[in-house]
């Protein structure tokens, strides 16, 4: 069966980012010069994971199985996992957060966001719960996820991300760090070729 056209992109961001994270911005710019055909929605994700999702799952709703994809970084592919889960969709993954429940637990308080110090956010304990409600098992459709994993992430562990993923297209980089400061370079073509390979 030949897999439809990918028609709508949905990107999302990670812990402490926006929209204006580098990576969203370098995924919008090239979806605007070179995939103008896509429906293109990045989303600024309430701290909440529960109204995280809700936000994500109402926004796609209408949104076709069969012909969208979703990139998500860091707890943002935690949270492009289980949409992946949910739709069965194309997913990329970007060092994405394998359990940020346990993880994300020493980070209970008040935070910043990276882009913009000024703008503060509490992540309250509630949201470990929120987060575990959301582990979603082995996915489905394995083939239609493809992870870039940086072995020189100084945040996540490399090794828990690979084995999470078992069956998918796994770009394992031997150095790089946690934001893939070398994603314009080296891994945005690969992605949107997974993404959109017309």
């Amino acid at each position: 069966m030949v897999p439809l056209a990918t028609t709508h992109l949905l990107y999302l961001h990670g812990f402490r980012s926006s929209p204006q994270s580098a990576k969203a911005r370098l995924v919008a710019e090239r979806v605007a010069q070179r995939h103008p055909h896509l429906q293109w929605w990045c989303p600024q994700l309430p701290p909440s994971p529960h109204d995280a999702i809700d936000l994500v799952m109402r926004g796609i709703a209408q949104w076709p199985r069969g012909s969208m994809a979703v990139i998500g970084s860091s707890l943002g592919g935690f949270y492009a996992t289980y949409v992946a889960g949910m739709t069965r969709c194309r997913a990329v993954l970007l060092n994405p957060a394998v359990h940020p429940a346990r993880d994300l637990a020493r980070h209970i308080g008040e935070q910043s966001l990276w882009h913009d110090p000024a703008e503060r956010f509490y992540f309250r304990p509630a949201y470990i719960d929120e987060l575990k409600a959301l582990e979603v098992g082995p996915l489905v459709r394995p083939e239609r996820a493809f992870a870039v994993i940086a072995k020189g992430d100084e945040v996540l562990d490399w090794r828990e991300m690979s084995a999470r993923y078992p069956g998918s297209r796994i770009k394992l980089l031997e150095g790089s760090d946690h934001a893939l400061s070398d994603f314009a370079e080296h891994h945005l073509d690969d992605v949107m070729h997974f993404i959109d390979p017309a």
